[in-house]
């Protein structure tokens, strides 16, 4: 009888001692949920990237990263000095840089350049992008170089989008990012996508996608090689595109078309995109192709690139992704003030 009368205030100090612990439990939870759900939704503070004398200012949109912020601040660099190193330079002094989280998805997804009220690109990346997405990325390299020429009428957008898919692979193939058998097999791949079909009335008339992006990469490529016969390999497109950052035109500058032209024939000392685009702005050119990988010295057999070096342009193709001697190579930026903040983990 003692045992049983002592006993069942023990059971329910127990049973009290049980009940305030689940409680105290749900509680925990219930914070931690709050706290995850924070860290999902808050902004990181941004943060500042100089390459040269230009600053990149990098921020954060709502989401959550399963990357560490070393890699995307690095990725941001390596994409910023292959534009610069390029161009001789950053092709604008400030540039603000939107990182936008996509949920349960993966890779960089999406990029989106404009100057309205300064330079500024906008790149989504999937929650759960890894390192290796970020090293085959080509997208935000891509949008870096539309900031390197002058915005120019809408029947133009070609020639910015051309320029921007034939100079993203040659810039990375200079700092060694791609190797040079990928930058000349993924033109001999594209390039067909760009030639003219039937009814096409040149590339300032007629906008399908092919003709945009890779119809601007064509007249890219044949203006490279333009440039470097008449020079003697001396100079190139990218000494052109030199010239026109140089004269001030970057994206936050409106320029006609022909201005344009025009300031890069000056810094090559030939006309020769001038006299390319009359020839394709209103009617269609159909280049041979097969000749002009014979003359450069590529040969693609089921996917395998490889060069000829004593074809009668070999010169001209090693030139184009070769660093330029004496160029200034921007390796690496520095991060301004304190280590890049955290990023929010899933």
């Amino acid at each position: 009888m003692i045992e049983e009368r002592r006993s069942a205030p023990a059971v329910g100090a127990c049973a009290v001692l049980v009940g305030v612990l689940v409680l105290f439990s749900i509680f925990l939870v219930a914070q931690a949920f709050v706290l995850v759900t924070f860290a999902r939704a808050a902004k990181l503070p941004g943060h500042s990237l100089s390459i040269g004398d230009a600053t990149i200012s990098v921020t954060f949109e709502d989401g959550s990263l399963n990357l560490a912020p070393a890699s995307v601040f690095g990725w941001i660099n390596e994409s910023a000095c292959a534009v610069a190193t390029y161009y001789g330079r950053f092709p604008v002094h400030h540039l603000r840089l939107s990182i936008v989280p996509i949920e349960e998805r993966r890779g960089v997804l999406h990029g989106r350049t404009d100057a309205d009220g300064g330079a500024e690109i906008m790149v989504s990346i999937g929650q759960y992008a890894t390192e290796s997405d970020l090293r085959d990325d080509w997208i935000l390299t891509h949008e870096m170089v539309h900031l390197a020429f002058p915005s120019v009428p809408r029947q133009h957008h070609w020639i910015e989008e051309g320029i921007a898919t034939y100079v993203e692979p040659v810039a990375r193939a200079q700092i060694g990012d791609l190797r040079p058998e990928k930058v000349w097999g993924d033109l001999v791949d594209g390039l067909p996508r760009g030639m003219p079909d039937s009814g096409d009335e040149g590339l300032d008339n007629t906008h399908t996608w092919g003709r945009t992006y890779w119809g601007g990469a064509l007249y890219c490529t044949l203006a490279d090689v333009d440039i470097r016969r008449r020079t003697h390999n001396r100079l190139g497109l990218q000494d052109a595109l030199r010239g026109i950052v140089d004269a001030g035109g970057n994206i936050e500058a409106d320029w006609p078309l022909t201005r344009t032209l025009k300031v890069a024939d000056d810094a090559v000392g030939v006309p020769a995109m001038m006299q390319l685009y009359d020839r394709m702005k209103d009617a269609p050119m159909d280049p041979d192709l097969a000749k002009l990988w014979r003359d450069l010295g590529i040969t693609d057999r089921a996917g395998q690139v490889t060069f000829e070096s004593d074809a009668a342009l070999a010169a001209v193709r090693s030139a184009i992704t070769e660093l330029p001697k004496g160029a200034k190579v921007f390796c690496r930026g520095r991060f301004a003030g304190s280590e890049p903040p955290a990023l929010p983990r899933q």
